[in-house]
């Protein structure tokens, strides 16, 4: 797998340590502030101090005559000596200044890293917190972070967190048994009716008013049977997968558009196709089913002699499938509907002859599970264009 380039990788480093930075940043901007008050303080209090000893040691020295008379040169040399004093004394405080402005800049420095260290430190429980977080998924709900420490507010978090992946575990062992068992408790009785309704339809003996209300029960029990399947399918696309492997998406689709009955019997429908070789990672037989539901969808959903598109492109290492089909006008606000449970296209409620309305939703359970992205919109002709992303193999 390439790298990616070095301003993606700074703009990542950036993101993952940006509250460190922001924490290193704040601290230094304290002591910044701090050490500013304190330079401040310090020049007002010893310019306050030399101005007194300066005025004490000079009136000391140059106090009023024994006569009380002031000799004519007098004056000129206090002036003097009070500008030396001013001079000497702006001198000190301007070499103070310089002085603690560079030790407090290097100071500075160092509380900054000082203040980065503290704060890798005391946000490493956290990063740990967020590392089991992103590594934790349906199939490894097991793991716990278990964090050691004294009873701060990062333990109690960490603790907090262990508590709702026990009861997340719970959640999922009891989804995954109720499955289990719908599967089997569903099927079971709709295969019974199948076979006791074949049986009599086979019987010579059965008049033909029983023959009519067998052939009509097994219909019925065949759609509900396509019901319970989907429904079962959507529980379980809606998890996580557990089979991921490397998967050509363009022999998924030419294999799907071999199998025979996909044409409907009273009308026909042109399929048209333009695949290229695309790489995704994921469960072959859910990506097959997705690519499936997707052609079924656009030919029953057609108009006599229709046309389906199917067309597959390389998307910067993923695959693109788009599926488009002729057929009824569709609304752009029914669109959305249409990934619903129970919604067929133009909005129509489930129906006893054209499916059960959850083509389109397991197709949506499908490529969310694979993290991918599915779009429709209507065509202005008619119909409807799904288009289907898949992101590129790690």
């Amino acid at each position: 797998m390439s790298r990616p380039p070095y301003g993606a990788r700074a703009r990542q480093w950036w993101e993952r340590r940006r509250l460190r930075m922001r924490l290193t940043l704040l601290y230094g901007a304290l002591f910044f502030a701090a050490g500013s008050v304190l330079l401040w303080l310090t020049y007002l209090l010893t310019a306050r101090a030399l101005s007194q000893q300066f005025n004490v040691r000079f009136l000391s020295k140059t106090g009023p005559m024994s006569d009380g008379a002031v000799g004519p040169g007098d004056d000129t040399l206090l002036k003097v000596a009070q500008f030396d004093v001013e001079q000497k004394t702006s001198s000190v405080l301007s070499e103070m200044v310089r002085s603690s402005l560079i030790v407090m800049i290097l100071i500075g420095i160092i509380a900054l890293l000082l203040g980065y260290l503290v704060a890798d430190r005391g946000l490493r429980p956290l990063e740990r917190v967020t590392a089991a977080a992103e590594r934790l998924s349906e199939s490894t709900l097991h793991e716990r972070i278990a964090l050691s420490g004294p009873q701060d507010e990062v333990k109690r978090l960490a603790d907090t967190f262990d508590t709702m992946l026990d009861r997340l575990h719970r959640a999922f062992d009891v989804q995954r048994r109720f499955i289990g068992n719908a599967a089997h408790e569903l099927r079971t009785p709709l295969a019974i009716n199948r076979t006791v309704l074949e049986v009599s339809l086979e019987e010579p003996e059965a008049s033909s008013d029983l023959k009519a209300m067998a052939r009509a029960l097994l219909g019925t029990n065949a759609r509900y049977e396509r019901l319970i399947e989907g429904l079962l399918l959507l529980a379980q696309s809606e998890q996580e997968l557990t089979v991921r492997k490397t998967v050509d998406v363009e022999q998924v689709v030419r294999i799907v558009l071999e199998q025979p009955g996909l044409q409907p019997r009273k009308r026909r429908v042109t399929v048209h196709h333009d695949l290229s070789r695309a790489l995704v990672q994921g469960d072959p037989l859910f990506l097959e089913r997705c690519v499936s539901n997707l052609v079924e969808n656009a030919i029953k959903y057609n108009v006599r002699d229709g046309e389906v598109w199917v067309r597959l492109r390389r998307d910067g290492g993923g695959a693109t499938l788009t599926v488009e089909n002729t057929g009824k006008p569709i609304a752009e606000y029914e669109v959305d509907e249409l990934f619903e449970p129970f919604r067929r296209q133009q909005g129509e409620r489930v129906g006893s002859a054209r499916g059960a309305g959850l083509g389109l939703s397991i197709v949506r359970a499908i490529v969310k599970a694979h993290d991918g992205t599915i779009t429709a919109h209507p065509r202005p002709e008619g119909g409807l264009t799904v288009t289907v992303r898949l992101p590129a193999p790690p």
